[in-house]
């Protein structure tokens, strides 16, 4: 083609961009629209797209039009870069459509990870080789991008330059170098980033030697692909052709220029004029004369902020110009990124207050941006996130991960349990009766130890006299039969394991009048899920076989990076955007979040491949340039017309640092005296915010103080409830007169409870078999016992496994200790033996109960009242306070002769066996305290302690210590608690 000037334009910083763009190209087509119909513009990405015809729509005052074709040149969010509509820009495009197709992106993942396997003769698993292949396939992008060659790795690690593990890690890189290759040929398919330099080659080809006779505007793109800049290059030299760059800074000085670094936000575009051949002076604004689309000079200040550090000093802007640059822009810094978000909520609410404005959020924070969605939901503004929503959190997503968790754990109860709450699992039933029985369930079986595994497990557990939650048990079972069959198999594809999947999850959501596959791929996390399984289901194979018990970990892993994006914007005036939606989009009111370092810019991470010098010997680019991206990001939004700044000052607990770009701005302010980022008569947004959540008045709550009628008060406790009542006396009203129930935990060990019943259980029966003498075989006998004891709780398997290497060294121990306590003359009289004790202390007769584990007598000293202790047995300190009177206690009913089966004798010894199992499997402690005066004073303190019990006009159990008082209050609606727990179903 005839060689023309190259032709660069700027928009500047402060203007909106594609409004101005838009304005530029109706200057120079006119307002014929088949002229305007004939222009193409290249755009980086599809919404930037969008935007621009947006901004022809509102430069048409909303009346129809014909517009430009719109091309991105990428779409970066979907981490593939796309060409779309070359046929029609004009001849020749054939070299384009005869291009191998690109793999897709699941296929290459699978297949690299199949590769790592096979080459890793390690125990990997499925799901690490698939990390391990992403990290691959985005080296493979990076260099294709930078068009580079594989073949230069091998040469690129000398023995006297770089560490040992370099070379290991190259060598591992041959999967790229030998392997990939010769797949790629044998699929018939090339890498997508090759791919598309390849569509941008032949398409700077096309044009080079074909110029289009019509305007070809290639605008907002910095050029940072190569393939990318020589079509910049091609398009600024055709004849109708123009490059648009944004925000380029053409009064730097040329110290600046020529000392700019990789993380400058000027870098990017200063390449790129220099690879087109176009000095920053001959670079001209786009649209002229515009005084509704002028910048406000704020990114004069900012590029004077950001001036390289070994540039010479240059000449500062003054402290008025400084002054007019800063009116319109606020600043915020938060305590936390709650506040930060509410902040956000209410400007972002308050614009709505004025008809036709509209604000944006620009944050690469996206857990600031779901806080903010969630700050809108208090006065019903729903908002979305541009980024998108992990599809792993979604509905959908979560319901996919945890049904293959449930499988994986053979129906454990957790993530049963989760799964069966699920909003979107009603398992053939009415929603409302599936979660009831769920419901069920759970405290039927799923709280406490552990029940055997799978479905037969489950159905154990519930016996057969709750014939309808067998029956729920069984339709759960034949709808998640299909995956508990793939699992049942030691190696699975993982299209079967998929196909099997889903076969589950639609079995699971679905209505006696719906069928699942209409409730789970509904919604847009459903098409996003659905697209998801499709991809796996048709390029599965290309894994091999895999063990079912990987499936859930590797599903997890293909499903990291997927995201939800809404189809449609949730409000018309706000929104929230990524940087790079924001890059040539413009809001009245631009709120810039999250200004942190790690988060404006992004942190640098180090390459898993290549350290720094090798990356720049082998030509790939520093991670620095990633910062000089986000800088421009910060340049554009921060010279926006109004704006807001916010940061957290602390995160998770932990002091933040200011990004960068604010703390040089600080500095640039302070040392010029033209104003300051948080000025004293700024709106008072944090006081707002705190403000959304303090009442007016505060009124705070009275501690309850429950008066049941004496009438309701329980006359009948036994000796560890009257602990409980010392304790915790609130705990005795809501168990014995609300006839509330604690609930055991979800998939709990083992508890004190449970071991403490086995073991007395075994104890006991022991005892009671050799009341006199102990056979030769004693410690087996025990274990015998034991076993048999054990067995009556398979149901819960983790009772045995925890506790039955426990037990065994307890009866070593306790045989030994046995034989000990008998030749000093000790005999057992009684175990596990009931005894009832009436006390007069407050207005009726109170009857106090007990069951001893161990009552010994020797015959020159007296009774022995034993408790065994699977825990930590109480210290004589809090015996002789009152706070643990059960051995006290059942000592005074042992001498009152109350108990079954033993005479009425002094008792001269509390004893207590710590039964742990552990390094020390049992320890005999005798309390050295005075028994007679013991019991004594434990027996008067609980007299005192009935008098308040039964007081009718005193707060119900009031403990008589000074830490306890204040604790209860006045409580005279009993009747209104029992009407309530009939209501829910919940009465005993």
């Amino acid at each position: 083609m005839t060689t023309t000037p190259p032709k660069v334009c700027t928009i500047a910083a402060g203007q909106p961009f594609v409004d101005v763009l838009a304005a530029g190209i109706r200057a120079r087509v006119g307002d014929d629209p088949v002229e305007l119909a004939r222009v193409t513009v290249l755009l980086p990405t599809r919404r930037a797209c969008r935007s621009l015809a947006e901004a022809f729509l509102r430069i048409s005052g909303g009346k129809p039009l014909l517009l430009p074709r719109l091309t991105p040149l990428g779409d970066v969010d979907e981490e593939e870069v796309l060409i779309e509509g070359w046929h029609g820009l004009g001849t020749g495009g054939e070299d384009g459509l005869t291009l191998p197709p690109a793999i897709s992106g699941m296929r290459r993942q699978l297949l690299l990870t199949r590769l790592i396997m096979a080459r890793d003769k390690t125990d990997g698993t499925p799901d690490q080789a698939a990390r391990l292949a992403q990290e691959l396939a985005r080296l493979l992008d990076q260099v294709h991008t930078e068009r580079l060659d594989f073949s230069r790795l091998p040469g690129l690690v000398t023995d006297k330059e770089f560490a040992g593990h370099w070379r290991v890690t190259l060598d591992f890189l041959e999967i790229l170098i030998e392997a990939w290759p010769k797949i790629l040929a044998a699929e018939g398919v090339i890498d997508p980033a090759d791919r598309r330099n390849r569509l941008l080659d032949s398409r700077a080809a096309l044009w080079r030697q074909s110029p289009p006779a019509d305007w070809i505007i290639a605008a907002g793109s910095t050029g940072t692909i190569p393939a990318t800049a020589d079509l910049l290059d091609t398009v600024a030299r055709l004849p109708r052709g123009a490059v648009v760059l944004p925000g380029l800074d053409r009064a730097a000085d040329d110290d600046v220029w020529s000392a700019l670094e990789a993380h400058h936000p000027q870098y990017g575009m200063a390449r790129l004029i220099e690879r087109i051949g176009v000095e920053r002076q001959d670079v001209g604004d786009w649209l002229d004369g515009a005084p509704e689309v002028e910048a406000n000079g704020r990114d004069g200040i900012l590029h004077a902020a950001l001036r390289p550090a070994s540039a010479s000093a240059g000449a500062a802007p003054s402290a008025d110009q400084i002054s007019a640059a800063l009116a319109g822009l606020s600043r915020v810094d938060c305590p936390g990124p709650r506040e930060e978000a509410a902040v956000i909520g209410l400007a972002m609410r308050r614009v709505l207050e004025t008809p036709g404005r509209t604000a944006a959020l620009v944050t690469p924070d996206r857990r600031l941006a779901r806080r903010v969605a969630v700050e809108l939901g208090r006065w019903d503004v729903a908002i979305d996130d541009s980024a998108g929503r992990p599809l792993a959190e979604t509905p959908v997503g979560a319901l996919l991960r945890l049904s293959a968790q449930v499988a994986a754990s053979n129906l454990a109860p957790v993530p049963l349990l989760a799964l069966c709450k699920h909003p979107l699992v009603s398992g053939g039933l009415q929603r409302a009766d599936f979660r009831r029985l769920a419901r069920r369930l759970e405290i039927a079986v799923l709280r406490g130890p552990r029940p055997a595994a799978g479905i037969d497990g489950l159905r154990h557990a519930v016996g057969d006299d709750k014939p309808d939650l067998s029956a729920f048990i069984d339709e759960l079972g034949i709808r998640l039969e299909p995956l508990n069959r793939c699992f049942r198999s030691p190696a699975v594809s993982l299209e079967a394991l998929v196909k099997a999947h889903i076969d589950a999850a639609e079995g699971l959501t679905g209505t006696a009048e719906t069928a699942g596959a209409e409730i789970l791929w509904a919604g847009d996390d459903g098409d996003a899920a659905a697209a998801f399984v499709s991809e796996i289901i048709e390029t599965g194979e290309a894994l091999g076989e895999i063990s079912p018990q990987q499936y859930p970990a590797l599903f997890e892993t293909l499903l990291t990076g997927r995201a939800v994006r809404p189809r449609y914007g949730a409000h018309p005036r706000l929104f929230i955007w990524g940087l790079l939606e924001a890059r040539l989009q413009r809001a009245d009111l631009m709120i810039l979040g999250g200004l942190n370092e790690a988060s404006w810019p992004p942190e640098v991470e180090a390459s898993p491949w290549m350290s720094r010098p090798m990356l720049a010997d082998f030509g790939l680019p520093s991670p620095e340039r990633r910062i000089g991206l986000t800088a421009h990001d910060f340049v554009q939004g921060f010279a926006a017309p109004e704006i807001m700044l916010t940061r957290a000052e602390r995160i998770e607990g932990a002091p933040t640092v200011p990004c960068r770009w604010l703390r040089r701005l600080d500095n640039l302010i302070e040392r010029v005296g033209g104003g300051d980022l948080r000025p004293a008569a700024a709106t008072p947004w944090l006081d707002w915010a705190n403000g959304l959540d303090t009442p007016a008045t505060p009124r705070p709550a009275q501690p309850p103080r429950p008066m049941p009628p004496v009438e309701a008060r329980p006359d009948k406790l036994s000796v560890t409830a009257i602990e409980t009542l010392i304790r915790d006396p609130y705990s005795i009203y809501a168990g014995r007169i609300l006839k509330f129930r604690p609930l055991d935990r979800i998939d709990a060990d083992p508890g004190a409870a449970d071991r403490g019943t086995i073991i007395h259980d075994t104890l006991d029966l022991f005892l009671r078999d050799f009341p006199d003498g102990l056979p030769e075989n004693a410690e087996a006998r025990l274990i015998e016992l034991g076993r048999e004891v054990f067995d009556s709780h398979l149901a819960r398997p983790g009772i045995r496994a925890f506790w039955w290497p426990r037990f065994v060294r307890i009866a070593n121990w306790f045989v030994a200790n046995e034989h000990r306590r008998r030749a000093a003359g000790f005999e057992t009289v009684a175990t596990e033996v009931n005894g009832a004790l009436e006390i007069t202390g407050g207005h009726r007769l109170f009857t106090l109960t007990a069951r001893a584990d161990r009552i010994d007598r020797r015959a020159d000293v007296g009774l022995a009242i034993i408790d065994y202790k699977t825990g930590q047995p109480p210290s004589d300190k809090q015996i002789d306070a009152g706070l643990t009177p059960q051995l006290p206690l059942e000592a005074a009913i042992a001498v009152a002769g109350c108990f079954e089966g033993v005479t009425a004798e002094q008792v001269a010894q509390l004893t207590y066996m710590r039964l742990s199992g552990g390094r020390q499997p049992g320890q005999e402690r005798a309390v050295k305290l005075d028994v007679e005066e013991t019991v004594e004073k434990t027996m008067d303190g609980l007299r005192r302690l009935l008098v308040k019990f039964d007081a009718p006009s005193t707060p119900y159990l009031s403990r008589p210590r000074p830490m306890f008082e204040g604790r209860f209050g006045d409580f005279d609606h009993l009747a209104r608690v029992k009407e309530w727990r009939n209501r829910r179903g919940r009465s005993e």
